[in-house]
C-alpha cells in the first residue's frame, strides 16, 4: 500500500460538477493499493499518516501532526500509484491490486482512518475525479507500508 501524501491548506474533490469531499487545512492522502496488501498494511499507513509530523510548531520546525493542529484528511484513491514505471514509455499496472480488493482496502482505510482524532473526507472509488489543492510548502511525502 501506498501513499503520496500532501500538506494542503485546502484540498478538494470532484466528481460530475460536484463537490464529494473538501477540507482545509490538513492532509491529502492519495492512496493507492497493491496486489498483497491487507489491513495490517493499511493499519500500519494509517497510523504513519496520523502521525507523520509535517506541521510547523511554534518555532518554525516540523513537528506537528495533522492531529496536533485540528487539521482534516482527505482521502483519495489513486491506482496510478501502484504503477510500474522502469522499464519502457507506458506504465504497467500489474502490480495494482484488483478493483473489488482495492476498494475493500480503500473502504477499510477510510473507516480506521475516521476513527482517528480528526475529521475525514473522500474522494468516489473509481470515478474519474478532479482533485483541487493549495498545498502548504509546498510539502509532499511518499510513504508505504
Amino acid at each position: 500500500m501506498k501513499a503520496l501524501i500532501q500538506r494542503v491548506s485546502e484540498a478538494s474533490v470532484e466528481v460530475d460538477g460536484q463537490i464529494v469531499g473538501a477540507i482545509g487545512a490538513g492532509i491529502l492522502v492519495l492512496l493507492g493499493v497493491e496486489k498483497g496488501d491487507d489491513e495490517q498494511q493499511a493499519d500500519k499507513l494509517l497510523h504513519k499518516i496520523s502521525h507523520y509530523r509535517m506541521f510547523y510548531d511554534a518555532d518554525g520546525k516540523m513537528n506537528l501532526n495533522v492531529q496536533e493542529i485540528g487539521g482534516s484528511l482527505l482521502v483519495v484513491s489513486q491506482f496510478t500509484l501502484a504503477a510500474e514505471t522502469e522499464k519502457g514509455l507506458r506504465p504497467s499496472f500489474s502490480s495494482a491490486a484488483q478493483p473489488a480488493e482495492a476498494q475493500r482496502l480503500y473502504d477499510y482505510f477510510v473507516a480506521q482512518a475516521q476513527k482517528q482524532n480528526c475529521p475525514v473526507q473522500t474522494g468516489q472509488f473509481a470515478a474519474d475525479m478532479k482533485v483541487r489543492l493549495l498545498n502548504d510548502g509546498p510539502v509532499t511525502f511518499w510513504l508505504s507500508a
